[in-house]
């Protein structure tokens, strides 16, 4: 095992964390709240296949263990108003839910919300108790939306979450490319986009996982990166390392943050984090190998 290494400029980055897991387990939750700073922004993932009962137990065990549940809401797999309605009252009433990551999800038919923004002009999220949404952002574009139109819904959500007064924050999808985020987020702010930014990032894994989530998640260039060894230097790593260093360096981004994705396990993820907010270095190496 590599000796744990001091990295005084990363700590101040990578301090205000948060996390994304998907379906964890009571135990799980258990042992993240043993892990990570009590209070931590935990963002819960919608997949397809899960039932509003769920979530919002889900939601209720976050809360329970002291962190802070961050659920997201996909526009197009919500049957409808009351449905959006039923789910907010249930986060609200046993969970305390005050954040939202209001997403359009992937899938080719819509219900009565057509895309993200839909659900935020239309939702009656601050009637619900909402105070802040997350909207999703990409730093490598999204396969099935142009460009253009990416930078006009952004801009779109942000002034109909300010019109309805929620607090707004981005989260971006992860990439593997610092020099591609820096560029995105340097753009971001040309442009006159202040808001907090939750930079996407894959915590530590497997080579395998990482090339396989990759593909899922549409992160063509990265990808190639990976596959053809020029990034092989974070390969080496199989965790955002070299991400972490490299925003830690800029020193003039504004208000940005890890936002970790835990392809490589929810435990793992959150003593990586926690190691990286120490301004420790090494953990995510160590623990890649021994997957």
């Amino acid at each position: 095992m590599p000796a744990v290494v001091a990295i005084p400029d990363t700590a101040g980055f990578a301090r205000n964390f948060s996390l994304e897991v998907t379906r964890p387990a009571a135990a799980e939750i258990a042992g993240l709240a043993e892990i990570v700073p009590p209070q931590t922004p935990v963002y819960f993932s919608a997949v397809p296949t899960i039932t509003q009962r769920e979530i919002v137990a889900a939601a209720a065990s976050l809360r329970k263990a002291g962190l802070e549940p961050v659920i997201h809401v996909a526009a197009r797999r919500i049957a409808g108003a009351s449905a959006l309605q039923d789910l907010l009252s249930g986060l609200r009433d046993e969970a305390d839910v005050r954040r939202l990551l209001v997403i359009g999800g992937d899938v080719d038919s819509t219900g009565a919300f057509a895309d993200a923004l839909a659900v935020i002009q239309k939702g009656r999220l601050r009637e619900a108790g909402i105070e802040e949404i997350g909207i999703g952002a990409y730093p490598e574009g999204h396969p099935r939306i142009p460009a253009g139109r990416l930078e006009a819904a952004l801009d779109e959500k942000i002034a109909a979450a300010a019109a309805q007064g929620l607090r707004i924050h981005i989260v971006s999808q992860f990439s593997f490319e610092p020099a591609r985020i820096m560029t995105w987020v340097r753009q971001l702010r040309a442009c006159g986009i202040g808001k907090p930014l939750k930079i996407g990032m894959a915590g530590p894994t497997s080579v395998t996982a990482l090339l396989r989530y990759a593909r899922r998640c549409g992160v063509a260039a990265s990808l190639r990166g990976l596959v053809s060894g020029a990034a092989s230097a974070l390969v080496g790593h199989v965790g955002p390392d070299l991400i972490l260093e490299t925003l830690s360096a800029a020193g003039d981004l504004g208000d940005v943050a890890p936002h970790y994705f835990s392809f490589g396990g929810t435990l793992e993820t959150a003593r990586y984090a926690c190691e990286a907010a120490a301004g420790r270095h090494g953990a995510g190496r160590a623990m890649a190998r021994s997957n």
